[in-house]
């Protein structure tokens, strides 16, 4: 297989505003880019969840740009430390997901990864793993000898095993134990390169230490960053209300990038978009409402094709714009009776009821047309009651 060296080519993908750091260095990864060396990639991330957003998004179009330069990428889920819980990012211990619950995340995963990399390539498609297929064969005697590596003074150096620890908040011994399995990803694949988000740089870390050790080889670590407001530096986040979801249907998908704030636009043609970046001081002089629209139009285009992103555009204006409903809202049926605001949300439209209750909180709700103040007790009948949440989505509710 014919591998891309053009120093041009790799400095586009590697400067575009997508990577952070490389480790050792950004110039030894794009000599060893340049070697003609077909290289192995991989991005590992644990299923937690069911849906992804627009801040994961970048990390596999940014694999994609490597595989098309010919180098092997592989996909790996952490269906074995996902029943770990990693604890990056967290002061509590991360709840321990079973088996079935990792399997169906996995499942929708790699639907909304699908339209981002090219598994159709009959020569070089993307590869998926899942460590469960090694890390489920080490012996205690194994994890023993891999546990040597480590040191408890590196582990409490982690920031938030250190300020749980001046806390006196527990750290579970199986805590320790996530970033010594997940460096041993790197050594079980015998991979060239890890790329991973600020967040998990610790441990990549951790893998390129045993990949040194254990294999006598440097392991590259490709640090991208994590989809930050750059005013407010708050992340992507499904309890905030600030992510674009990658599960979300075209019309949702295009509302939710307009309701981005603005300062977000310039964040997200970098990352979410593969428009030449000699474009980008033209877009953002258009203003924020044109930009983003340009914006939301290439990132739905990339998902679902350019007809079906037109058309989200054009129901987007028509909704906002003239101030009219959208034409297709979603009729659900309940059993009549009397429920709590938060439970016919979580029941029609799947948000928990934290969720609802801070929506409700923020007057984001509307009962036809009108702002819910409380999470009071509504009654599901025969008579059809709209519902609205945000600015986007609405449900119809009547009885069975």
């Amino acid at each position: 297989m014919k591998i891309i060296t053009d120093r041009k080519i790799i400095d586009s993908i590697l400067n575009r505003g997508v990577v952070v750091d490389v480790l050792p260095s950004k110039e030894e990864f794009v000599k060893k880019l340049q070697s003609g060396e077909r290289l192995k990639i991989y991005i590992g991330a644990d299923a937690t969840s069911n849906s992804l957003h627009l801040s994961h998004a970048k990390n596999y179009m940014f694999l994609e740009e490597l595989r098309q330069l010919g180098h092997e990428v592989v996909i790996l889920f952490g269906d074995f430390t996902a029943q770990i819980g990693d604890p990056t990012g967290r002061n509590t211990a991360r709840p321990q997901l079973t088996a079935e619950e990792i399997k169906k995340n996995v499942k929708n995963w790699l639907l909304q990864i699908k339209p981002l990399m090219n598994f159709g390539d009959k020569t070089n498609p993307p590869r998926v793993a899942y460590n469960s297929k090694w890390l489920s064969k080490l012996a205690l005697n194994d994890v023993l000898k891999l546990a040597s590596n480590f040191t408890v003074q590196q582990m409490i150096e982690r920031d938030m095993f250190e300020k749980r620890w001046n806390e006196n908040i527990p750290i579970y011994l199986h805590e320790f134990l996530y970033p010594l399995m997940q460096g041993y990803d790197s050594v079980a694949m015998d991979v060239d390169a890890e790329l991973c988000g600020t967040d998990q740089t610790f441990n990549a870390l951790a893998g390129r230490m045993l990949m040194k050790r254990l294999k006598n080889k440097d392991k590259f670590v490709v640090i991208v960053n994590l989809m930050a407001n750059p005013k407010t530096g708050a992340l992507m986040s499904k309890s905030q209300g600030t992510g674009v979801f990658l599960s979300s249907p075209p019309d949702e998908m295009y509302g939710a990038i307009m309701a981005q704030p603005d300062e977000m636009i310039e964040v997200l043609f970098v990352n979410n978009t593969r428009l030449p970046l000699s474009e980008k001081n033209t877009i953002m002089n258009l203003g924020p409402r044109d930009a983003k629209a340009k914006v939301a139009l290439e990132i739905v285009k990339n998902f679902y094709g350019e007809k079906k992103a037109l058309l989200a555009q054009e129901a987007f204006i028509s909704q906002f714009s003239k101030g009219e409903l959208p034409q297709d809202i979603q009729g659900v049926s309940l059993p009549a009776g009397k429920y709590l605001l938060t439970e016919v949300m979580a029941m029609a439209m799947k948000f928990s009821k934290s969720e609802g209750r801070r929506l409700i909180t923020q007057r984001g709700v509307k009962i036809d047309g009108e702002v819910v103040k409380t999470d009071s007790e509504i009654e599901v009948t025969s008579k059809e009651i709209l519902l609205q949440v945000g600015k986007r989505r609405f449900a119809k509710i009547k009885s069975k």
